[in-house]
């Protein structure tokens, strides 16, 4: 019992104290470890870092990869196949021919083109870019002799009773773009096709051209290098005219009734187009190498000729040539390349002169900076980092277009058309699909070529391929011409659609064409991606075949009346246009693993050099060829291993993995990833940032237009150039600058 005496503090035994709970030390393990796995995911959430995207959890994560969204491969390749349709094709063709739509002068259809595009489901605008360009004021060309006018071109195209087009009233006068105003009276010269190659010809027969002018067929390269080489020499103005010896079989002469009443030429046909020297710098002149937006400085431009030039008809030309008959050697003469014309049966000789009578050449020019319209389409894919672009120019030289460009143009919207449908049922595609309406291309690939200015660096982190239709049918051949990387993926679209063309039942294009696949070179849209960005392109559509009927190119007659009656009056070839167009892009933008082919693109870098070993037979000078043999070898060798290897990964990205094993998926996305930005990047290893000499807008250092070529293709073309110059300092300075590109493209194929 506590007293006074009890102290007030005392030791009480107790028992030791007993665990709450057993296992505590895993439990305490446990809390650690999960922790720190919420600490981990909370910062994987909220701390941006490389590859966060490919997270299971992630937004931007494709949950249906490697399957496509919404609706299987399967169905949207059928759906490409079945959509497209001749009634529609022609009623596209309808609109699009039925005015005038010069560059900067058709806003109302890049409108109505985007408007029809939203109606499909692809969101799309119009953007504009202010652009230096001319418009004809007047023009003449008189035969005269002193005082007295022997012959006054009319420079006009007949008007026809059977093809409505060719009587509008607002109808485009015939004229060359960016061609110099000019009143100028002289002798004159036939100088054949104007190549440069023709006038060294005639420089070594001593046929005087300085203060003449030249009288030129068109053919045998573009048009505004003509103008280019005979400003060089002197001469002071430049008169094209289409020679129907250069229309094969299909002629007047040969018995074919001449359009409207037949397939041969009509007489007084006229080819307009531009004379910027494209393969020096293509675009708005004033702006090299960045876009033509409001307010930014220009420069004088450099591309551009200070001597008129204006094009006229076989009609107009006839008495031209006549009044050369006999005087100065005759075209023959001068070597095999300067025989074949066609006007022989009209009385023509083909006499050089110079002429004794005179011609007066008088080109009115106004040049404004006006607005231009691409109208631009998107399709978001689930991976925004990763875009196809398909494209077709909208302008043209008259009211019609029929072929050049609105061939395209329907197959472009025929694209769209099917893609639309698929975008109903649910699609959407893995890639992001760019679409353009380009304006300005007739002008000198303005509208293209200043968008791909504008956003070439997020172009050249994103894109893999730009598909390029111009003409898309104007003839029962097909044609194309692309980048190596891309040939695997036109011979597999190719062999899924039917032939136009078919003498087997069940033939595709593939069948019925030799698979020639053309190098690039220039005059369409595509050259700003290839050349200057880096991207992998190629151009389609159906040419002429032998025995065709003749194309009347920037012609008044390249109308609807012309296609519906001569060109393709099935309307057949208008959709197989479209099918292949829209397989490739369904292709390229749905295959998990991108449809390119490094090895193709190595071999045919050997092929490219061995023509260039066989050119430099012919030049003064000579280097080793080793080094370059070499680096080729090596990136072949890795070439082979890297598409091996991308065979055996496809072969695992097709098999279906259990949700479970979540992480395999998503180590196997990453790995397919990594592989298609190597082949998106190995295009970009040949460009040379400093350019090509003395054109320095073209980077590619495999592929540019033909220094006096301008539309075909020249490969590795610093170093042909040096040996066409004779410089031996500059042929081993191009063959490094090469081998470095090479090896940079080894690199990036490195596993």
């Amino acid at each position: 019992m506590a007293n006074e005496r009890t102290p007030l503090l005392t030791v009480v035994q107790v028992s030791p104290p007993r665990q709450r709970y057993s296992h505590s030390t895993l439990r305490r393990f446990c809390t650690v470890t999960l922790s720190a796995c919420l600490v981990v995911v909370l910062v994987l959430f909220l701390i941006p870092f490389p590859g966060r995207h490919y997270l299971p959890w992630s937004t931007s994560y494709p949950k249906s990869w490697p399957n496509s969204n919404g609706i299987t491969y399967q169905e949207l390749q059928t759906l490409i196949l079945e959509t497209p349709n001749e009634d529609q094709a022609r009623e596209w063709s309808k609109y699009y021919t039925a005015g005038p739509h010069l560059a900067g002068k058709n806003l109302s259809q890049a409108v109505w083109t985007r408007d029809r595009w939203e109606e499909f489901g692809v969101k799309s605008s119009v953007v504009a870019y202010d652009v230096y360009i001319n418009y004809p004021l007047g023009h003449r060309l008189a035969l005269i002799d002193g005082d007295q006018v022997k012959y006054e071109c009319s420079l006009e195209e007949d008007v026809l009773d059977e093809d409505p087009t060719t009587s509008l009233p607002d109808r485009i006068p015939t004229f060359h773009g960016y061609s110099a105003s000019g009143n100028v009276t002289g002798s004159y010269v036939y100088v054949n096709y104007g190549t440069y190659w023709d006038f060294e010809d005639l420089l070594a027969a001593n046929v005087t051209l300085e203060g003449k002018i030249a009288l030129a067929k068109y053919g045998g390269g573009f048009r505004g290098l003509k103008v280019k080489r005979a400003q060089e020499l002197g001469m002071i103005g430049v008169v094209i005219y289409s020679d129907p010896g250069d229309d094969g079989e299909v002629t007047e002469v040969n018995g074919h009734k001449t359009y409207p009443d037949g397939p041969a030429r009509n007489p007084s046909s006229v080819q307009r187009g531009s004379v910027q020297y494209i393969s020096v710098l293509p675009g708005d002149p004033t702006t090299p190498g960045y876009p033509s937006k409001p307010g930014v400085p220009r420069v004088e431009p450099i591309s551009l000729p200070h001597i008129p030039s204006i094009p006229i008809s076989y009609a107009d030309a006839l008495p031209l040539l006549k009044a050369l008959n006999g005087i100065g050697p005759s075209a023959s003469s001068l070597g095999e390349y300067w025989e074949g014309g066609g006007l022989g049966y009209k009385g023509v000789e083909y006499n050089i002169g110079p002429s004794d009578l005179s011609l007066n050449l008088v080109n009115e020019q106004e040049y404004v900076t006006t607005p231009l319209w691409n109208t631009i389409g998107i399709i978001n894919g689930t991976q925004s980092d990763e875009v196809i672009v398909l494209g077709n120019h909208r302008d043209a030289w008259i009211a019609g277009g029929a072929g050049d460009p609105n061939s395209g143009s329907v197959a472009m919207n025929e694209v769209i058309r099917s893609f639309g449908k698929a975008l109903e049922a649910g699609w959407k595609p893995l890639r992001t699909i760019v679409f353009a309406s380009w304006d300005g291309e007739e002008y000198g690939l303005v509208g293209s070529t200043e968008w791909v200015e504008e956003y070439c660096t997020w172009l050249s982190n994103s894109t893999f391929a730009y598909l390029n239709v111009d003409v898309g049918a104007r003839g029962n051949e097909f044609q194309t011409a692309a980048s190596p990387l891309l040939h695997k993926a036109i011979y597999e679209a190719t062999s899924l659609v039917q032939s136009p063309n078919q003498t087997v039942p069940g033939q595709t294009v593939r069948d019925t064409w030799s698979g020639k696949i053309r190098t690039m070179g220039s005059g369409s849209d595509f050259t700003a991606f290839q050349d200057f960005a880096g991207i992998a392109s190629v151009d389609l559509g159906f040419g002429a075949a032998e025995g065709d009927p003749v194309y009347h190119y920037h012609s008044n007659y390249d109308s609807f009346h012309w296609m519906d009656e001569f060109g393709d009056p099935s309307w057949r070839i208008h959709i197989t246009t479209a099918k292949i167009f829209g397989l490739m892009a369904a292709n390229l933008a749905e295959t998990p693993l991108i449809p390119f082919n490094a090895t193709t693109y190595a071999y045919d870098l050997e092929g490219y050099l061995d023509r260039v070993k066989n050119a430099s037979a012919d030049s003064s000078i000579s280097i080793s060829f080793k080094p370059l043999d070499k680096a080729i070898s090596k990136l072949q060798k890795k070439a082979v291993l890297f598409d091996a290897y991308v065979v055996e990964l496809a072969e695992r990205a097709k098999k279906d993995l259990p949700w479970w094993k979540w992480w395999e998926k998503v180590k196997l996305y990453t790995e397919v990833n990594t592989t298609n930005a190597r082949y998106k990047m190995l295009e970009r290893m040949f460009l040379y940032p400093e350019g090509l000499d003395d054109r320095s807008w073209f980077k590619h250092v495999v592929f540019a237009p033909g220094r006096w070529t301008g539309y075909s293709g020249a490969t590795f073309p610093g170093l042909v150039e040096s040996f066409e110059d004779g410089n031996t300092t500059n042929a081993e300075r191009w063959s490094r600058i090469i081998q470095e590109r090479l090896y940079d493209a080894t690199d990036i194929l490195e596993l």
